[in-house]
């Protein structure tokens, strides 16, 4: 194989071994590390995680260097703070619960990462992403990675076919402890144990209620309001609409006999519902601003796997136009769908596309 790649480097094993698979088979590489998020906290210096860790920006350009290619540190600070902090704020202030992977990898990894590679002439991109690419009548789309439990096909459903047809996942076809590995047989011994986050990057301590009190004014300014049953009885008062989440139990502060969930979140009204186990459960959701991959269309019903969580294997359904809307009809109740986050569709390995639950 040959031809020029960026390769997006984090400092870490994946990214670290990305390279070198993509050395040995004969590509030609430039590097870069995105300075995107600066955080004054202990606790995310100590995590490692690439965003916010000087140490690991530091790391990736050593390893280039090792390597033998150039490498480069891109501030995309204020387009990291414009697109996915703004909308992670913004999707909380407005009651729901949204995930900066997705944006970060539509409008960052990809964006600013395809820009980049313009301007370098390079004609693909590479990450350390858990993923495979495949290729069928004439469109580019996502499959699940070969190991299961590190598969990252979930984020990606924003990718558009330009993004695919330039991107290039070296560890797809390798398993987390192979990676390990491999990277350990070709002296990267202290690399290959380094301990992962599975933590949002720019949020210190997995806390996003501190986050939203540090960087949004209007965060401060929501008041307390009503919690309220199902059939809208006032049960006590809440701290705040933006501190719940679908599906929350513990930290309610509140005592009603019976274990309580949040199962819905007005921000217009300032009101949180609790229910029980039963409320939580759905058969039909909407989602929008939806992506399709291996489809070009969907105009008319068609049966997929749905996961609306990334730890979650989700359920099969039925998928049909809903003007410029899916409707997605599940098979069996699924529990806890939460405004914000993405639903997904698979068929076997294979990723259709994905929308945003409303």
């Amino acid at each position: 194989m040959s031809g020029k790649v960026l390769m997006a480097m984090s400092g870490g094993i994946d990214s670290t071994m990305a390279a070198i698979l993509l050395i040995e088979q004969g590509y030609q590489l430039e590097g870069v590390t995105f300075r995107s998020w600066d955080s004054i906290s202990k606790a995310c210096m100590e995590r490692e995680t690439g965003c916010c860790s000087v140490d690991s920006i530091f790391e990736a350009k050593s390893v280039a260097e090792k390597l033998g290619f150039n490498h480069q540190i891109l501030d995309i600070r204020q387009l990291f703070k414009d697109t996915v902090i703004n909308n992670f704020i913004s999707e909380y202030l407005h009651g729901r619960t949204p995930n900066p992977c997705v944006v970060c990898n539509k409008h960052i990894k990809w964006g600013a990462l395809i820009d980049l590679a313009d301007k370098l002439d390079c004609q693909y991109i590479a990450t350390g992403h858990y993923a495979q690419i495949g290729k069928e009548n004439g469109r580019c789309f996502i499959r699940r990675g070969f190991d299961v439990s590190k598969d990252q096909s979930y984020f990606l459903w924003q990718l558009s076919q330009e993004n695919l047809q330039r991107t290039i996942f070296p560890l797809g076809n390798y398993t987390k402890l192979q990676v390990r590995q491999m990277a350990a047989e070709r002296g990267y011994v202290k690399l290959s144990q380094k301990r992962e986050s599975q933590e949002i990057c720019f949020v210190p301590n997995n806390n996003y209620r501190d986050f939203l009190r540090e960087n949004s004014e209007d965060y401060l300014c929501v008041t307390s309001g009503d919690f309220i049953s199902t059939d809208g009885r006032i049960l006590g008062q809440h701290k705040g609409f933006p501190n719940y989440t679908i599906g929350q139990r513990k930290g309610l502060q509140i005592a009603l006999g019976q274990p309580m969930y949040v199962t819905k979140i007005d921000a217009k009204k300032n009101t949180v519902t609790l229910g029980t186990k039963d409320d939580l459960m759905s058969t039909t959701i909407y989602v929008s601003d939806y992506n399709l991959m291996k489809l070009s269309k969907i105009s008319e019903p068609i049966k997929a796997q749905v996961r609306i969580r990334y730890r979650s294997q989700g359920g099969l359904a039925t998928i049909e136009p809903d003007g410029n809307r899916l409707k997605i009809t599940f098979d069996s109740p699924i529990d806890s769908v939460t405004p914000g986050q993405s639903a997904v569709f698979y068929q076997d390995d294979d990723l259709l596309g994905g929308g945003i639950i409303n």
